[in-house]
């Protein structure tokens, strides 16, 4: 079992195997191209020297801003060659943010991927730090001349020419590489900011190496497996799973577009799936969305076949029995004993017709009650629902926010365990994770075994270990704060652990909605139930400090306008959809449905169908695509406002 204590020893394991695939790519024409472990340590050497040439070494920033393709890794494992730090940018940052980070960082070389990306720099204000700039595509085609930028521009290709002939071992390379310990500083993520102005997460190497070479080892993952990259690298989370897979010898497929992972898991055919909730969520209510009629039917029959059968996909041995199926296999035993009497009698005809009979009820004891009923909901829904995902995975893991209960359990019903996890970009990010070895629906599995936690006298959750960050960057103060007077983390979440050692997350410890009547309710778990209906796209919980809580629901409208043409509500946009009487009845429905689960004191009193599909692009979702709350209830501020005009003397 591998172990590294450095992510530079990561590098030197993985670009090791020589011919053996590493990574894919696709080209422009659309074919899936191979890399071989020992292209990538000859063009990670070819690029460590160009930037060493321009005079990159221990402790400069190098920034990130790209989607996931082969150049993102080799220019992450080129930067921790030199002990220099990457700084990973999201892509849907404005340039406005663009350059609070790259001056906070104080980034000396940026590599962006493409023209768009490189605006963002030209607009980003004075970047007094930066010298040169690399695009992956090309060099920019305009460069805002009439802006003069201090930086020089070359294209990423440019500085591969020599890498093939690279591609062998070279020792005084692999001992600078190996100079690198565990205390340095290998990278500062820019948390998301669901509140506040972004922090920059300082990781050394020997957090993200103390993580990694223990979260993967229970999967088994080897050689033969496959998985698509596409969640940001720039999160945490996409990182650290890269960086263990590779490890693992996993071949690792870059897809640099969302709306491109439908055609990649189709040729890839990965063994691994990982993604965040909200893409099981977009699954589940796409399978929802197009059943309609007898497929509607067809689909719950199976769903329900399916929570029959739920136990099995979690992991358990025996297969239910409903409790009439040893009556109906008496009834057959009986058959027989008076079979045999009226063979005795000279009756062949009826003994012929009473085995028939006998056989047909067992048949159809089977069907109802045996696998064949699973393997024809099977055959009829859940392969085909797997066969979505290309057919060949084995694994599912869900990580980055809170997986809802009713997901989770949607996907087991559907023959599908998703593994979930738990962790903060300041953890590098796992803390806790579900297994094949052991797992359990509802929690985020066990805490890793390098990893201690406990509990605050309020629930927060605190953690301690080889993983947790040594602070934020410039921010003195915001690291003090976030640790204990004994050394922990405190992780802000709310959270449990089961007699079983099972953790579960609650909600956001400042997140938590206290009414006026001081009880406490966690909105998470509830938006969750609501985000379970194929009609809702996101949802957001409000009441803090007020009497009742309400909602603000963000349709999914290519379902609601599927819907309302079917029902025959006529529509002129979207905001006209959203205020049509039985559009908004619909969604009552939805939420009495949830309130029926709920305590009296955190059922939802009110709500509002707003005319917005919130998305990272519009700010209400974070990278990750966790809910901006804070931004949510200031671009909404008149609808909270009307829910609250009645509040002293309402009673609902």
């Amino acid at each position: 079992m591998w172990q590294v204590t450095t992510l530079n020893e990561a590098f030197l394991k993985i670009s090791g195997r020589g011919d053996k695939v590493a990574w894919r790519w696709q080209d422009k024409d659309g074919a899936w191209k191979p890399i071989a472990a020992a292209d990538v340590y000859g063009r990670v050497r070819a690029l460590a020297a160009v930037l060493a040439g321009w005079g990159v070494g221990k402790g400069d920033r190098v920034a990130i801003l790209s989607e996931n393709r082969w150049e993102w890794p080799v220019t992450d494992f080129a930067v921790l060659a030199l002990g220099a730090v990457d700084v990973p940018l999201y892509l849907t940052l404005t340039a406005e943010q663009v350059g609070y980070m790259l001056r906070d960082s104080g980034a000396k070389v940026a590599v962006v991927s493409n023209q768009e990306q490189f605006d963002k720099l030209a607009l980003a204000g004075e970047l007094p730090a930066l010298e040169q700039v690399v695009v992956m595509d090309s060099e920019p085609t305009s460069q805002n001349r009439d802006m003069e930028h201090p930086f020089q521009t070359r294209s990423f290709s440019s500085l591969m020419e020599g890498a093939a002939g690279m591609r062998e071992r070279d020792e005084p390379f692999d001992a600078r590489v190996r100079e690198v310990k565990p205390d340095d500083l290998a990278t500062i993520i820019y948390t998301s900011g669901t509140t506040g102005e972004p922090k920059g997460v300082m990781l050394t190497h020997g957090n993200l190496a103390s993580n990694i070479s223990v979260t993967t080892k229970p999967f088994g993952f080897n050689e033969t497996d496959t998985c698509i990259s596409f969640l940001p690298l720039s999160h945490v989370t996409a990182r650290h799973l890269d960086y263990a897979l590779m490890c693992d010898e996993t071949t690792l497929a870059y897809c640099p577009k969302f709306d491109q992972i439908r055609d990649a898991m189709q040729a890839v055919k990965p063994t691994i799936f990982v993604a965040v909730p909200r893409v099981y969520e977009k699954i589940r209510q796409g399978v929802e969305g197009k059943s309609h009629g007898v497929k509607k039917r067809i689909l719950n029959w199976a769903l329900g076949v399916g929570h029959d059968y739920r136990h099995v996909t979690l992991g358990a041995k025996e297969l239910p029995k409903p409790r009439w199926v040893i009556p109906a296999i008496l009834v057959i035993v009986l058959a027989l004993f008076a079979n045999v009497n009226l063979l005795r009698q000279g009756q062949l005809r009826a003994s012929l017709d009473l085995l028939i009979v006998a056989a047909l009820l067992f048949l159809l004891t089977e069907l109802m009650a045996g696998p064949l009923r699973w393997r024809l909901a099977n055959k009829l829904v859940f392969s085909k629902i797997r066969e979505a995902f290309g057919g060949r995975v084995k694994t599912f893991v869900s990580g980055g926010a809170p997986l809802g209960m009713d997901t989770a359990g949607w996907f087991a019903d559907v023959g599908i365990r998703i593994l979930e996890g738990y962790g903060l970009t300041e953890t590098s990010p796992v803390i806790g994770l579900n297994s094949p070895v052991k797992s359990r629906i509802g929690t985020v599995g066990p805490v890793l075994n390098n990893v201690e936690v406990r509990f605050a006298a309020d629930g927060e959750l605190e953690v301690r270990g080889p993983s947790v960050f040594p602070g934020y960057w410039n921010k003195p103060k915001e690291t003090a704060e976030s640790f204990t007077p004994d050394g922990w983390l405190k992780t802000g979440d709310i959270g449990h652990m089961d007699t079983d050692g099972f953790l579960s997350i609650t909600d956001r410890k400042k997140e938590l909605l206290k009414t006026s009547g001081g009880k406490l309710i966690a909105p998470q778990p509830i938006e969750n139930k609501l985000k379970a209906h194929s009609l809702v796209g996101n949802a957001a919980m409000v009441g803090d400090k007020h009497k009742f809580a309400c909602v603000l629901i963000s349709p999914n409208f290519a379902i609601l306008e599927s819907w309302a043409k079917v029902k025959g509500v006529p529509f002129a946009d979207r905001r006209d959809l959203v205020k049509q009487e039985r559009v908004v009845a619909r969604y009552q429905r939805i939420v009495n449905e949830v309130n029926a689960t709920l305590a009296p004191y955190e059922t939802i009193k009110r709500i509002a169908v707003v005319p917005d599909e919130w998305s990272i692009e519009t700010d209400e979702l974070t990278p990750s695509m966790k809910l901006k709350r804070r931004v949510v209830e200031k671009k909404y501020a008149a609808e909270l406002a009307a829910f609250y005009q009645d509040e002293a003397t309402a009673t609902a």
